[in-house]
């Protein structure tokens, strides 16, 4: 069973830059595609981005898009976004998520585990 921890969220003024991170353990870290998801109050879990077993697979919500980067290391057992140019309406509880799957999908269904997320605001 995998144990996921995000970090690195806080508050941000409009068109600053935040990292998260989301350390994993319990598992084989490679063994798993991995996915961010974000939460604002009152509206479903949303797709951010994933990123294949190796690192090189990618994929991006549009509205994300050209301004965040997902990526991992697999020796450090930790997956990361790098978010950049953030807007208000990236306010939300951001979400990591681990997938048996090769690469993770847009659905959360898709995934297995889940972390505690960690808030992110962004200020106007």
């Amino acid at each position: 069973q995998v144990q996921l921890v995000e970090s690195g969220g806080g508050l941000v003024q409009a068109g600053g830059s935040l990292r998260l991170s989301c350390a994993a353990s319990g598992g084989t870290f490679s063994s798993y595609g991995m996915g961010w998801f974000r939460q604002a109050p009152e509206k479903e879990r949303e797709y951010v981005a994933s990123i294949g077993r190796s690192g090189y697979v990618t994929y991006y919500s549009d509205s994300v898009k050209g301004r965040f980067t997902i990526s991992r290391d697999n020796y450090k057992n930790t997956m990361y976004l790098q978010m950049n140019s953030l807007k208000p309406e990236d306010t939300a509880g951001y979400y990591c998520a681990a997938t048996r799957q090769l690469t993770g999908g847009r659905s959360p269904r898709e995934y297995d585990y889940w972390g505690q997320g960690t808030q992110v605001t962004v200020s106007s």
